[in-house]
């Protein structure tokens, strides 16, 4: 069973998709994309998580800044046959060193990449596989919900990249994904077109704020205070 990483992410967000749209739509087919220096999906109904994309441990799924994402199991063997890699030498590559940073070879941060990517074909090719690995799992996530009503964007990429949001939703037509260029640049709240049958979101997640609620919580002091943790 896949429990992931992102919990306390992804139950703000759904907490907040409840307040901004209502139970409904919070209730419906939702794929939330958690995109930062650690990157991850997940796919709900019904308010309750389908799949995920972080696994036994955080580097799973998706590329992300210096974390490998899924990676052929054979390849530890191979590194070992190969280069005399240890266990402690591929764990450190898998998670300090590969992603956006080893593909790049320069940088883990997405806005120095984009920034370098007209130049820099390896920046480009860095965040093209960003890209293209978020576009095929919320494509794989969608066919495991039988469709998509809703798309939410959070974390550092996802709330503050407009262009990485363009290119991953460019060719999601057909999930009825739509964006709407000047929202998106302006990072409103919701940025897809009114026209399109699935609605995207932009939603500042707040992880603090729902450690914060459970201390509360176990301690029996209250609930925490609803604004956003600064």
């Amino acid at each position: 069973r896949r429990y992931g990483f992102h919990g306390l992410s992804y139950a703000y967000l759904v907490q907040e998709l409840r307040r901004r749209a209502g139970d409904a739509v919070a209730d419906g087919r939702v794929i939330l994309a958690h995109l930062g220096g650690g990157a991850s999906m997940a796919a709900l109904h019904g308010g309750r998580s389908v799949d995920t994309t972080m696994a036994f441990t955080p580097a799973a799924g998706l590329v992300m800044g210096t974390r490998s994402g899924d990676l052929d199991p054979g390849l530890m063997p191979y590194l070992a046959r190969s280069e005399g890699m240890d266990a402690v030498g591929f764990e450190r590559m898998v998670n300090h060193e590969s992603g956006l940073l080893g593909v790049s070879e320069t940088s883990s941060d997405m806005q120095e990449l984009l920034a370098r990517e007209g130049g820099d074909a390896r920046a480009a090719e860095a965040v093209a596989l960003f890209c293209y690995q978020a576009k095929k799992c919320i494509g794989a996530y969608a066919a495991a919900l039988g469709g998509l009503d809703t798309l939410v964007f959070a974390g550092g990429i996802g709330e503050h990249a407009a262009p990485i949001r363009a290119r991953i939703c460019t060719g999601l037509d057909f999930l009825g994904i739509e964006l709407d260029a000047e929202r998106n640049a302006a990072h409103a709240p919701v940025i897809s077109a009114d026209a399109a049958p699935a609605t995207v979101h932009v939603i500042a997640t707040d992880e603090e704020l729902m450690i914060a609620r459970g201390v509360a919580s176990v301690l029996g002091i209250g609930s925490a205070t609803p604004e956003r943790c600064s």
